[in-house]
């Protein structure tokens, strides 16, 4: 198998077949079916029926779409490379959402609906006044979507068509994308969400097939550990140890000084970010508000949960069995030779799961994989196209032009779609012209750089009552200002080369960026605090429905009709009946016993594989 390794990353060593064909065009065909149905279903010319999909979602799309969003194919490349490069510590990132996506249904989203809004930055503009905060976090969050997740999905999702049909890069983006704007532009998010559930459950299937192929390779499961630690590339740096595998690949927990992901920064710095990209990132949340009722708001966050727990076992393992079937290219450590199989000097990890799909799976099966990745692209793509055309609509146009009626709001919506898909093919090149084999880390990096202040405000105005706008505002400010000299670093200190002795600061060397992330979220905490005692508190009235103790847990009274009597609605809140946070007694015990059977499960898997 190894005879071909080498050369198979651009030269596919099993021809793309008929039958492949055949299962990509039938995904794709029942794809765009889906959209449109879902579109029809839903009534898209309102502000509410497009960008929260008229508030009628049930628990079980919206759970898919959790998952379907955060798994796009920057992930599955992602984190079967970390697997191929590092073990299993990386299935933290993984494992710590469960906690912040009981964190979204039990505490943010009840705080979220009875405010009656519909970007996370309207959140914040409710709760302390004032348009800076919301105008900043909109930008932010717009240049996160772009410089982290639709550049980063993008470029794996061609590497991967690359390396299984030898296609041209551009070639594979451009259909992708051309398939994504399509429907994300005519059916909002109604259809996002619906093929998003279609897509789990392919992605779901077909990474399970591979999986058992890619173990039974092996010799099983109980093989892995002796195999992995085996796996060393037959060209090596002379005088180093970085072509070795880790001998700590099978533990979750790792030394907090000198582990490749600390226990404490998975511990405590992972559950910032955590925070940041489930409870208040717009992609997501946008999921949740369009529930029926926290009651499905809930489920949906326990089935995501669930799905959360499946990488492990279905993307990270097959990335190290690459590792151990196909040492010379998933484990390159030689530039040279680096450069020849992939492209990437610093390493070609990230074609560990592509390489698997080549190799291992039949005619046809390896068609529906090549779906299943298009797939995992195109439901991040939808998701952040439908999410960032909302934050610009809703944040920065409805700023602009205060008078903007409802078909003004959706053309600019759609519109703005169109740009990001355009800004994306753009950014292209230059993002394959980067460290592509540090695509993950990458992504955590600028995170754990940008993503904290905005946790530590949203946690305070949740909590704390007395934080005001004065302190919100300098907080982000500092907040950015210290995230931005970390990244400037980063970008200025490259991580060396194997071999290469390394000549980073200390703050880049022996600050890892998980406890970067703490120190930032505490440092932001600290000025927000500071900034509100020394100016005057906020007045009672603007805390209503907006913490978490001033939530009326009390259904509204029904008016003439039926319609429950929310608090003040919000502008173009066109379904006033989501206002009510209550739920029937039942189904709120069955959410609570769920979510307590979920976390005994999680913390047994922590314990055992730790």
């Amino acid at each position: 198998m190894e005879g071909n390794s080498t050369a198979g990353s651009f030269a596919p060593s099993q021809q793309f077949s008929v039958a492949d064909l055949v299962v990509v065009v039938v995904y794709f065909s029942l794809n765009i079916a889906v959209g449109i149905w879902s579109s029809c279903r839903v009534n898209r010319n309102t502000v509410s029926g497009y960008f929260l999909a008229g508030r009628d979602m049930a628990w079980w799309p919206i759970g898919a779409s959790l998952f379907a969003s955060s798994e796009g194919s920057g992930l599955f490349i992602g984190l079967a490379g970390t697997g191929a490069a590092g073990g299993i510590a990386v299935t933290g990132f993984e494992w710590n959402a469960t906690y912040a996506l009981l964190a979204l249904a039990w505490v943010f989203v009840p705080i979220y609906i009875s405010a009656g809004i519909v970007t996370m930055p309207e959140y914040l503009q409710r709760r302390f006044g004032g348009e800076r905060i919301r105008v900043y976090l909109s930008g932010l969050s717009l240049l996160l979507s772009i410089f982290t997740k639709i550049s980063t999905d993008l470029y794996s999702g061609a590497l991967f068509v690359h390396v299984c049909l030898g296609w041209n890069l551009y070639l594979c983006t451009v259909l992708m994308l051309l398939v994504t704007g399509l429907y994300t532009i005519a059916g909002g998010l109604a259809a996002v969400i619906y093929t998003d559930t279609l897509q789990t459950l392919i992605m779901v299937l077909g990474a399970i097939v591979l999986a058992v192929r890619a173990f039974n390779e092996i010799g099983g499961y109980p093989n892995l550990e002796e195999a992995y630690l085996r796996a060393v590339p037959s060209k090596i740096v002379p005088n180093t140890t970085c072509h070795l595998p880790r001998a700590d690949a099978m533990h979750l927990f790792r030394d907090p000084v000198s582990g490749d992901l600390p226990w404490t920064g998975m511990t405590f710095g992972l559950s910032i970010m955590a925070a940041w990209y489930w409870c208040t990132d717009q992609v997501i949340v946008q999921r949740s508000l369009s529930a029926k009722s926290l009651s499905h708001a809930k489920a949906g966050s326990i089935l995501a949960s669930y799905l959360k727990m499946l990488p492990l076992f279905i993307i990270i393992m097959p990335g190290m069995i690459s590792r151990v079937l196909y040492p010379d290219a998933v484990a390159c450590v030689d530039p040279e030779e680096c450069t020849r199989v992939c492209g990437a000097a610093v390493g070609c990890s990230n074609i560990a799961y592509p390489k698997l799909v080549v190799e291992l799976m039949p005619s046809g099966l390896r068609g529906l994989m090549i779906a299943v990745m298009m797939a995992a692209l195109m439901s991040s793509l939808t998701s952040i196209f439908n999410s960032s055309s909302t934050l610009f609509t809703m944040d920065i146009w409805r700023r602009l032009r205060p008078g903007a009626g409802e078909k003004e709001l959706l053309l600019v919506g759609r519109v703005v779609t169109v740009l990001l898909v355009v800004l994306s093919v753009v950014w292209l090149p230059i993002l394959q012209s980067s460290s592509g084999g540090q695509l993950y880390v990458y992504i955590q990096a600028v995170t754990s750089s940008l993503a904290p202040p905005v946790t530590a405000v949203f946690v305070l105005a949740v909590f704390w009552p007395r934080a005001n706008e004065q302190g919100a505002f300098w907080g982000l400010m500092a907040g950015l200002a210290l995230g931005l000299a970390r990244m400037g670093l980063e970008l200025a200190y490259p991580t060396p080369r194997c071999g290469v002795p390394d000549p980073r600061p200390w703050l880049l060397a022996d600050l890892h960026y998980l406890h970067f992330a703490v120190l930032l979220c505490a440092a932001t905490g600290a000025v927000v605090v500071g900034g509100s005692l020394l100016t005057p508190p906020p007045p009672p009235n603007r805390l209503r429905d907006l913490t978490w103790w001033s939530l009326p847990w009390k259904p509204p009274q029904p008016s003439v009709g039926g319609t429950p009597q929310g608090p003040r609605d919000g502008p173009c809140s066109a379904t006033p009946a989501l206002r009510d946070t209550t739920e029937p007694p039942v189904w709120a015990r069955v959410c609570n016993v769920n979510a307590v059977v979920l976390m005994c499960i999680n913390i047994f898997c922590y314990a055992y594989f730790a």
